[in-house]
């Protein structure tokens, strides 16, 4: 029987929509996504009134993993419309720069992703297995000449981005740039990046106007170069195709459908968000809990091949680098027991679904023979699930591959974490190793 009593809230010390609650240690908010997870009732989730943004109404805290998935497998109750990224909606201003398939249901989500899936082509993605390698052994190399650094800029960060603006035919000089660009995308509530951090809970204090404008600017002002780059990028390949993936993006037809420019545009951005930022945080991750869990390392050095899968997919787990998404009710639904009304939001935390103890034995360890392992880090099952998965899991087992190799002993300090509580990211991670022989430089 569906339950009818008020709102539960989350308690004031545990609030995943206040964004200080993400500025707290890992097994702090281990312990508090646990507790949300053994209550009887989903708890309710507050935003404050922000100014220039619609009131938002909150949301519903699903944590569960079979919550999580239950959503995530039937998008004609919880849909991505009119938002899935964002716990408050946007102006709708932001629209034209933003609202890309992963904020689209069926039929306009189908179609588009019918184009991109024919351009993400077995020959595709076989072409950029090679590339990766090369990449790979040449950032690395850099990383020894170097002798240590940060290891996010110098090699978590390069190979994804190196990978998706060459698939896409985005000239060497821009990578630097759209990788600033999309920090900023992304990293819309950590003031280094905006200069204003938006509080999202009922405790944090609320936001002032200037400080608002300056945020929301400086995001639009980011999607709008992606976008200028998009269009330059488009036009040069339906004139004249190349071969890249923004030829085939631009140039598709599958029974009679075209992307538009503005379509083409938004997936774009998606793109070099999406297969930027997650894998680099993945990576990043990676060499920290290598770092922290010896043994684990000892035990993949023992059998790179056999286990790198199996560690890719623990990796993904335990860092969850995309915490949630939204959806929105399309009709009255029971869940568990709870009646979910026609109009409200929920917030699917993958952070949470990936650490229930219901699923997985021991959650808080990281145990790279884990199986099975039927994570949510690259989104639940269902039409959203990620579309690039295959390719950041083959980013991530090159990159190890490369570094294990050369740099066995490598370790990451302390790393600065992204002010987010959307994205589980680090900014900068120190990492130091025993200077390798003349022998392990090998791209040239």
């Amino acid at each position: 029987m569906a339950t009818e009593n008020p709102p539960q809230q989350a308690p004031a010390d545990i609030d995943p929509s206040d964004l200080r609650f993400w500025a707290r240690p890992l097994d702090e908010r281990a312990r508090a996504f646990a507790e949300l997870r053994a209550r009887p009732e989903p708890v309710f989730l507050t935003l404050p009134k922000l100014p220039f943004l619609p009131q938002s109404p909150g949301s519903w805290a699903l944590v569960r993993h079979a919550d999580v998935t239950e959503a995530s497998r039937h998008p004609e109750i919880f849909s991505s419309e009119p938002s899935a990224t964002s716990p408050a909606d946007m102006p709708r201003w932001l629209d034209k720069y933003f609202n890309s398939m992963i904020d689209m249901d069926d039929p306009r989500h189908a179609k588009i992703r019918r184009i991109v899936s024919r351009a993400f082509s077995p020959k595709m993605l076989a072409k950029a297995e090679d590339d990766i390698a090369r990449r790979a052994a040449r950032i690395v190399d850099e990383l020894i000449a170097a002798g240590g650094g940060d290891f996010v800029s110098q090699a978590a960060a390069r190979l994804p981005v190196e990978v998706i603006c060459d698939m896409l035919g985005i000239p060497a000089h821009h990578h630097r740039r759209v990788v600033e660009l999309t920090n900023i995308i992304v990293g819309y509530s950590d003031p280094e990046y905006v200069g204003a951090t938006v509080e999202y809970g009922g405790g944090g204090p609320k936001m002032g106007r200037l400080p608002t404008l300056r945020m929301l600017g400086t995001v639009a002002s980011a999607g709008w170069r992606l976008h200028r780059l998009a269009a330059q990028l488009g036009r040069e390949r339906r004139a004249t195709p190349t071969g890249d993936l923004t030829s085939a993006l631009v140039n598709a037809n599958v029974d009679g459908e075209r992307l538009s420019p503005r379509e083409f545009a938004a997936f774009f951005l998606l793109l070099v968000v999406a297969g930027n930022e997650t894998t680099r945080n993945a990576i990043a991750h990676g060499l920290r809990l290598f770092t922290e869990h010896p043994e684990q390392r000892e035990l993949l050095l023992a059998d790179f091949d056999g286990r790198i899968a199996a560690a890719v997919e623990e990796i993904v787990r335990y860092s969850s680098p995309v915490i949630f998404m939204r959806r929105n009710l399309t009709r009255d639904h029971e869940m568990n027991g709870h009646t979910y009304r026609k109009g409200e939001r929920v917030t699917l935390f993958y952070w949470s679904a990936n650490r229930d103890e219901t699923v997985f034995t021991d959650p808080d360890r990281f145990d790279i023979t884990r199986s099975p392992n039927p994570h949510v880090g690259f989104g639940g099952p269902g039409p959203h699930f990620c579309l690039g998965a295959n390719l950041a899991r083959r980013e991530i087992t090159v990159m190890f591959r490369e570094l294990f190799d050369r740099l066995p002993d490598i370790t990451a300090g302390e790393p600065d974490r992204l002010m987010s509580g959307f994205i589980n990211g680090y900014k900068r991670m120190p990492c130091s190793f025993t200077p390798p022989t003349a022998s392990s430089v090998r791209s040239g």
